[in-house]
């Protein structure tokens, strides 16, 4: 019994958004509070931008790092975790694959960052996922509170901005109202965001999604301020030229799981993605050949994100 919903000790978690706002209505009002700021426009410096499976932690004395920022989330739930005394912060971009290890990661990160600081809570905001066709969503939603719920400390639940609370109705179709947030490390608040920069080797990224493992990957060292991208192997995709001969809505249909609300970039970032699998079917071969990660360090002039060698 570790999940605390509306400040009380749980003895088991939610099944479904429904029951969780029919018996715990205080997080309508929370979900509406967050809806009624604007999107934010986040440019790439300072900027540590989260793809989908993946994950990062850090402080708010980062000196490297003042936004965590992930976005093109329709079916999937964005997550962040914070510890109330440190500030220490986990943010996690999370579709049906790997949860309860991300979850338990997030978990520990956070923890393993406070250590030294006063003694807090471990908060949980939850943005993301809609009242989709498949119910997607809800199963994504109901895998990531039963994995909190395993977990060894007690969890506060103070935002689920999710399901119907994140759903509009247009021409009868159901549409997520917020597709992305950043959180600011320093205050550790919340935001509706946008983020047109997603940070380096966005192909080989999405690549790992396409075919690859089904795991989280943590993307971030604090410590040393360096963003990390691998090593990792997919699998090569059969018939891939056949792929890209398709049209944007046989792709959109075929490779989505919210085809009728995707943003307008899905299609083109779905072509670079089977191209870069096409260019490089076997990563730990061209890409990985030394088995080591892709480091980037943020650059002090122009604050992006620049390839560093570490040894």
């Amino acid at each position: 019994m570790v999940l605390v919903l509306n400040g009380v000790l749980q003895a088991k978690c939610p099944q479904n958004t429904q029951s969780l706002f029919h018996s715990h209505p205080i997080y309508r009002d929370s979900a509406s509070q967050l809806m009624a700021n604007p999107t934010k426009v986040i440019g790439p410096v300072g900027l540590l931008y989260i793809r989908q499976r993946e994950l990062a932690a850090t402080v708010p004395q980062d000196k490297y790092v003042s936004i965590l920022g992930s976005d093109d989330a329709t079916t999937c739930i964005i997550v962040v975790v914070r510890h109330t005394g440190s500030g220490a912060v986990a943010l996690a971009h999370l579709d049906c694959a790997g949860i309860d290890e991300a979850v338990s990661a997030m978990i520990q990160r956070v923890q393993d960052l406070a250590l030294g600081f006063p003694e807090g809570r471990i908060e949980v905001q939850l943005v993301g996922g809609y009242s989709d066709p498949n119910n997607y969503s809800e199963e994504i939603f109901f895998s990531i509170m039963t994995s909190f719920h395993k977990q060894p400390v007690e969890i506060d639940l103070i935002l689920a901005c999710v399901g119907e609370l994140n759903t509009v109705i247009r021409s009868g179709i159901p549409w997520p109202l917020i597709y992305g947030v950043g959180v600011n490390v320093k205050t550790g608040e919340i935001f509706p965001a946008t983020f047109p920069d997603k940070g380096p080797e966005s192909a080989l990224r999405n690549a790992r999604n396409f075919s690859g493992p089904v795991e989280v990957m943590d993307v971030y060292d604090c410590g040393m301020g360096l963003l990390r991208i691998g090593p990792f192997n997919y699998r090569p995709v059969r018939g891939v030229d056949l792929w890209l001969q398709q049209d944007d809505e046989f792709i959109l249909r075929h490779r989505s799981t919210s085809p009728d609300v995707e943003p307008a970039h899905f299609v083109e970032e779905m072509r670079e993605t089977l191209k870069y699998i096409r260019d490089h079917p076997f990563p730990a071969v061209t890409i990985f050949g030394d088995n080591r990660p892709h480091y980037f360090r943020r650059d002090e002039h122009t604050g992006l994100w620049t390839p560093v060698a570490v040894f």
